[in-house]
This record gives structure tokens, C-alpha cells and sequence, in this order.
């Protein structure tokens, strides 16, 4: 296995595609899908484009769907949720298909939605992924951030980090068999300077200071919290993401 990591999906290669794909978006979009499988919900299918979404969802019943999303962290206006992975509970989530909008997290998902296989972590669920990636031994892996609006986010590149020493630390193989890029062996290290102060960090970074704004220190606190669900969305088709297993 050779890990990569690519800090947003704008820094992936555009000639060729990994053997499998890790799409990260701490704050908040990929806690979010984590957690709405985690309560029930029957599949997240993701859209970067609300008009696209608004049309699609209109196929379906509408006790059988629910339209989430947000622009610059906040609700988008008539929808039935916002992107706070709080709001997912089984009680509202449950048996229902979540069609889901983000500034950054659903981008980066359509960047990668050609590669072999396609799943996505957070801190949520990040022994979840590192099981899986365990299990079936890929060859090429790229641990994808969101980002920003194409910037750098430090709360993905931690995760990513977070991902990728647990997966060294459970292999018999050196690490420069398996480190493929100088990028990983950064985000190791970010990891490993900020592992016991999370919540700190994700409240410094400017991802984290426009949820405060919008009086989402609840969300951070969740966000924070590692290995914590024990689920893995999978990619079923280009877009929808189902519960692993």
C-alpha cells in the first residue's frame, strides 16, 4: 500500500485515478455522512451543484428524502437541514436518502468519484477507515482534503495525518514503503504535535473560527472526537454513499 496525501482535491493528479480514494472534510461534511449512516439513513447522495440537487431530490417522496446543505457554513435557505452532523439523528435521519450540498466537502468528493473505490473519514470514524484500508490492501490510496475554496485546511491534513500513522503502526513494513509523498509524512506530523489538543486546533483554524461565528462550538466539539463511530460510507455509484458492510 502507498499512501498519498493531497491537502485539497485541486493538488490530485488529473491524468490517472488511485486504487482507492479517502475524501476527508473534517468540519463538517464528511462527519456529517458518517453520522447520518450511523443513525439510519438509507444513503447521502452528495451534489455540488443546488440547482442539480433541487432536481434530483424532486423524484423522490418527500417523507423518503431530505434535502441538506450549506453555503459558507451556513443552512441553505429551504432546506430541511443544515450541515451540522448534530441535526443527524435517527430520529430525523432514519430510513430517509440525504441529498447533501457543501462549499467544500461534496466538491472534492466529485473529484475522485471515477477511482476504483471511494470512501470518506473523519476523526468520527477514522479506526472505521483504517480497518478497511487493513482489510483490503489497496495499492495506491490517496487521503484527499477538502480544503477551503481550494486552500489548505489543517483540520483535514490532521486527519488525513491520523489516518495514515495508525496504518503505519499496524503494518510489519517500513514506512518509506508505504509514505508515498512528502505530504504524508507532513500531515504524520501535524497529527502527531496536536493528537491530545484537537479541539484547540479545529477552534483556531479558520474553518473552525467561521463556526464559531455562526455559534457552532457544539459541532467542533463533535467533530473533534476520534474514532468514536464505528461506520464507513462507501461509495455505492458516482455520488451516493452508502454504510460499508
Amino acid at each position: 500500500m502507498k499512501i498519498f496525501v493531497y491537502h485539497t482535491p485541486e493538488q490530485t493528479p488529473d491524468d490517472h485515478l488511485p486504487d482507492c480514494a479517502v475524501v476527508i472534510d473534517v468540519l463538517r461534511a464528511t462527519t456529517t455522512i458518517a453520522t447520518a449512516l450511523n443513525s439510519g439513513a438509507e444513503a447521502v447522495r452528495v451534489f455540488s451543484d443546488l440547482d442539480e440537487l433541487k432536481e434530483q431530490s424532486q423524484l423522490w417522496q418527500p417523507n423518503q428524502r431530505l434535502r441538506a446543505g450549506e453555503r459558507g457554513g451556513e443552512k441553505v435557505e429551504g432546506f430541511d437541514l443544515g450541515n451540522s452532523p448534530l441535526e443527524c439523528t435517527p430520529e430525523v435521519v432514519k430510513d430517509k436518502h440525504l441529498f447533501l450540498t457543501t462549499t467544500n466537502g461534496t466538491r472534492a468528493l466529485q473529484k475522485v468519484e471515477r477511482a476504483n473505490t471511494v470512501i470518506t473519514a473523519a476523526q468520527v470514524n477514522r479506526q472505521a477507515a483504517v480497518n478497511f484500508l487493513i482489510e483490503k490492501q489497496p495499492e495506491t490510496v490517496w487521503l484527499v482534503g477538502s480544503g477551503w475554496q481550494g486552500a489548505y485546511s489543517v483540520e483535514d491534513t490532521a486527519c488525513a495525518g491520523a489516518i495514515a500513522q495508525l496504518i503505519l503502526q499496524n503494518s510489519d513494513l517500513p514506512a518509506i514503503d508505504i509514505i508515498a509523498n512528502d505530504e504524508t509524512i507532513g500531515a504524520i506530523a501535524l497529527y502527531s504535535q496536536w493528537r491530545d489538543n484537537l479541539l484547540n486546533v479545529f477552534r483556531q483554524c479558520s474553518h473552525g473560527q467561521r463556526l464559531l461565528k455562526l455559534d457552532g462550538d457544539e459541532d467542533l466539539k463533535y467533530c473533534a472526537r476520534t474514532d468514536f463511530l464505528n461506520v464507513l460510507p462507501i461509495q455505492k455509484e458516482p455520488g451516493v454513499l452508502v454504510k460499508y458492510g
